[in-house]
């Protein structure tokens, strides 16, 4: 039905960068929010940052101000650029997609992007 892909993980030493994408495909006639969650080894999963088709995003207290999420909805594609990546910034990272289907709206999720900060 619907597709979620992402990509952009890695190895990146602290103080480093990444910018991680997620597209969706499939039957979509539109996506409402996105976002990014995390889960790292022995821990819940956790919301890192989420966006609205018209832009508004909200960050997780532990990423605010190192982490920006942004969209291209011609592209169904939402990315989260990390800057200043620290060693608890590892996990693997899963978006997330509330998707319009014409009939409805379901929740997809993709399969993760693992992370890994270390030097």
């Amino acid at each position: 039905q619907v597709q979620l892909v992402e990509s952009g993980g890695g190895l990146v030493q602290p103080g480093g960068s990444l910018r991680l994408s997620c597209v969706a495909s499939g039957s979509i006639f539109s996506i409402n929010a996105m976002g990014w969650y995390r889960q790292a080894p022995g821990k819940e999963r956790e919301l890192v940052a989420a966006i609205t088709s018209g832009g508004n995003a909200n960050y997780a207290d532990s990423v605010k101000g190192r982490f920006t999420i942004f969209r291209e909805n011609a592209k169904n594609t939402v990315y989260l650029q990390m800057n200043s990546l620290k060693p608890e910034d590892t996990a693997v990272y899963y978006c997330n997609a509330d998707v319009s289907l014409g009939y409805g709206t379901s929740r997809f999720g993709g399969q993760g992007t693992q992370v890994m900060v270390s030097s």
